[in-house]
């Protein structure tokens, strides 16, 4: 008998000692987070295709609009807004380049609404250590790319997105703690506006 009870205590020491695992977020959960995650901002870490890095602070007002400001000495600014995604090179006099948002990974979360339940938009959803990922596309145009976005799971919390764009290229973003209900006005994200003053 004591040896029996001496088995059974190694093996709840060898339990406790595993990594916790824990049980996917539904669809439904999650949509409901990002569909209530009105602005927010929190500091990130961009990790390229070729393994460089940048940092800086992403800013977000749903829906549509997302701000980027990379720390030196990059200094580069990536903005979503009035339907466009523009880039503004820091070393550039000349105007942004800009790309539809509409055709980037990123429209699927700063949609007015967002139903990852819809057919053929989720094409992966499980768990990694505690977390929960979901890999997203476009389902009338897959071919847009593909963007995974992985939550803390207890509190629910956008913690990154791994962006694949058409050409299979990879980016990562890692976020830090957000900070939420922050307001912050539509001309921080108006394109021609950042344009103009960058022209004077």
């Amino acid at each position: 008998m004591k040896i029996f009870s001496r088995v059974v205590a190694v093996i709840l020491v060898l339990l406790m000692a595993l990594p916790a695992f824990a049980q996917e977020v539904p669809l439904s959960e999650l949509s409901r987070y990002l569909n209530g995650l009105r602005t927010a901002e929190a500091p990130f870490t961009q990790i390229n295709a070729d393994g460089s890095r940048a940092e800086g602070t992403v800013y977000i007002r749903r829906p549509g609009r997302m701000r980027f400001e990379y720390n030196a000495p990059v200094r580069n600014l990536v903005m979503a807004g009035g339907g466009q995604v523009a880039i503004f090179d820091a070393k550039s006099n000349s105007g942004p380049q800009q790309y539809p948002l509409s055709k980037t990974p990123l429209n699927l979360i700063l949609a007015p609404t967002v139903d990852l339940g819809q057919a053929r938009m989720v094409v992966g959803h499980g768990t990694q250590g505690s977390d929960t990922y979901v890999i997203a596309q476009d389902p009338k145009n897959p071919q847009y790319g593909q963007i995974r976005l992985v939550f803390s799971s207890n509190p629910i919390a956008l913690k990154q997105w791994i962006i694949t764009d058409e050409a299979g290229t990879q980016t990562t973003t890692q976020l830090g703690p957000l900070k939420l209900g922050e307001n912050y006005p539509p001309s921080f994200f108006n394109i021609p506006l950042e344009t103009a003053k960058r022209q004077r």
